[in-house]
């Protein structure tokens, strides 16, 4: 018998948090670039009564994502989308950052926004990253919000990135106005899609870096942010659920910050110095 379907793309904490919030009910599908994190997350679910399903998926490939759109409606009509998958600065190269990240997340809400379903909902875990970057041109906004996704990876001012955080920063803008972008098509849908920029939140990957060579520098930029510490995957899944929820249909083609004032200080506040690194 046909569901209603959540799709997770990345199924870490916080992608498991916000499918919580929101799959009681529907079949979730768990889409990962690794499938043993899929089906990691598949079986701490069903352990809790969700109905789930898995598939690898590689978010910089449109096949891997056409294939995704393909198994999700496969079981019923599509009612969320939820964006938690990336690369980071630390973890990848400047092609494989905009491949994935900048690239994958447009052809992403392109193809699901042909499926979504009457009063769906999605949102794109973006970055606080994003808002570090100084103002673009009118000219570059435009480019990064409408161009075809096929073309973005060869924007003149794209191509001529050099750097990790850079691409990842580029990147992440690159999400939120592609979001505004695609609200006004997933809006002729009857649905909303949003973004959602997290400062740092306590995974296991943070909990690593937190604790590692560069930790001391992370545990002083928490110490001096307005909220004085990280956040949780169970605050941005709050977030997430207002926003995919009846009561935030009035809400689309908008961005998000939960940082805890991170992005605050670091323009006017305590966490000046950062700019100096960023």
């Amino acid at each position: 018998m046909a569901k209603e379907v959540s799709v997770l793309l990345g199924t870490g904490s916080i992608g498991q948090a916000i499918a919580r919030r929101v799959g009681a009910g529907k079949h979730i599908v768990l889409a990962d670039l690794r499938i043993e994190n899929a089906e990691k997350a598949a079986k701490i679910l069903e352990d809790a009564g969700f109905e789930t399903s898995t598939i690898a998926v590689d978010l910089g490939s449109r096949n891997d994502i056409l294939k995704l759109v393909e198994h999700a409606v496969s079981f019923g009509a599509v009612k969320n989308l939820i964006n938690a998958a990336g690369v980071s600065p630390s973890q990848a190269s400047v092609n494989d950052i905009l491949r994935v990240d900048l690239y994958g997340t447009a052809v992403l809400l392109e193809e699901f926004g042909k499926v979504i379903a009457d009063g769906g909902s999605g949102v794109v875990i973006s970055s606080q990253s994003g808002h570090r970057l100084g103002a673009l041109s009118e000219e570059q906004n435009t480019q990064l919000a409408a161009s075809p996704a096929e073309e973005l990876l060869s924007l003149p001012f794209i191509m001529a990135i050099t750097d990790t955080l850079k691409a990842y920063q580029y990147s992440k803008r690159c999400n939120v106005l592609r979001v505004m972008y695609e609200a006004a098509r997933w809006g002729k849908r009857g649905a909303t899609i949003n973004s959602i920029s997290p400062g740092i939140i306590i995974t296991p990957l943070a909990n690593d870096e937190l604790h590692g060579p560069r930790g001391e520098g992370y545990r002083k930029m928490l110490r001096l942010c307005p909220a004085g510490r990280a956040g949780t995957p169970d605050e941005v899944g709050d977030l997430a659920e207002f926003l995919m929820s009846s009561r935030g249909k009035w809400i689309t083609g908008s961005d998000f910050l939960i940082d805890g004032g991170t992005t605050a200080s670091y323009w006017y506040g305590d966490l000046q110095y950062l700019k100096a690194t960023h």
